[in-house]
């Protein structure tokens, strides 16, 4: 696939917008400003970037505990986001939803969720929506290694093939399920190859590389736009951080995050890319980085100055008619 300056371009500012905003959400957990858990996606940023940028505003996703990424490269205003995050009112779900359960159907989020696997149900039904009502959208379930021995990972591609939905199931394999190395959960080496047992495509890719995720995720969302049904797409990546802010991470030595940081960073390579083709210089580098500092910082300034929920908040969207 031929890709433009202005595509990568903006590929690229969103995987630094990501990078930001996550590494200014850990600081502002680690100052005690953020309740609850936060699962950082800092290392993973090509793989939300890649397959959001091959899928339109009305296309669905569902999304997982580390979904700040997800919903960035989807559209999600940062302001709102980082709001939710601190718990306020001006937040995405009122400051009720938190880190992990940021949702926003205008913009196709179905909603992150705390539950490991739990996501990919709610997008084989959403795939159905899509089909029973004669849309061209898709749905799109992202998840880990680790969810892909749930039942609910079985029992939705064996649905979404069997009805032949338009689904594309996302395996974001960094490698650990929790603190569990792949190796010890799973037999096989690539999630990808448990696609034939359904008979749909299956493809392992680099997910660090960005023009490679987007190259094939554009080729499933249009094969499930024009019908073809489901695909099983599984991007090898590596979270830079613990399974959450604060694991002491005993399950891996910190030598093995240092090639993934120094080699295959997918800002980095993506940066290599713009420069090498001359669609960028280093100014037009440092000056997007500033724009994305900035942009975050004002999210945070939002935030902080936002209000918290009030009491009479307590019962409200909690049932609907």
């Amino acid at each position: 696939m031929e890709m433009s300056a202005e595509k990568v371009l903006g590929m690229y500012r969103t995987m630094a917008l990501i990078r930001e905003f996550e590494e200014r959400a850990e600081a502002l957990f680690l100052g005690g400003e953020v309740p609850g858990f936060m699962h950082m996606y800092i290392g993973e940023e090509a793989i939300a970037t890649g397959v959001m940028a091959a899928l339109r505003t009305d296309d669905l996703i569902t999304s997982t505990h580390r979904g700040h990424g997800h919903l960035i490269a989807k559209g999600g205003d940062v302001k709102l986001m980082m709001a939710e995050i601190l718990g306020k009112s001006t937040g995405y779900c009122k400051g009720k939803g938190g880190s992990m359960h940021i949702a926003e159907p205008d913009l196709g989020i179905l909603g992150a969720n705390g539950i490991v696997g739990a996501g990919m149900p709610i997008a084989a039904g959403a795939a159905f929506g899509c089909k029973y009502l004669k849309s061209d959208r898709v749905s799109v379930a992202m998840f880990g290694d680790g969810a892909s021995n749930r039942g609910t990972f079985h029992e939705s591609l064996n649905l979404a093939a069997v009805l032949c939905l338009p689904a594309i199931f996302v395996c974001e394999n960094n490698g650990f399920g929790e603190g569990t190395r792949q190796c010890f959960h799973q037999k096989i080496t690539d999630v990808s190859v448990r696609a034939a047992g359904y008979d749909v495509p299956g493809r392992t890719v680099d997910g660090n590389d960005v023009v490679a995720v987007y190259e094939a995720m554009d080729e499933f969302v249009t094969r499930a736009r024009n019908g073809g049904g489901p695909a099983l797409l599984e991007l090898k990546t590596w979270r830079y951080r613990g399974h959450y802010v604060g694991d002491a991470e005993y399950y891996r030595e910190a030598s093995e995050t240092v090639p993934w940081m120094e080699e295959r960073d997918p800002i980095n390579r993506c940066a290599e890319l713009l420069l090498t083709k001359k669609w960028a210089t280093q100014a037009d580098l440092d000056r997007m980085g500033a724009d994305v500092k900035a942009e975050v910082e004002e999210a945070v300034e939002f935030a902080r100055k936002s209000p918290f929920p009030g009491p009479e908040e307590l019962m409200t969207d909690v049932l609907a008619d």
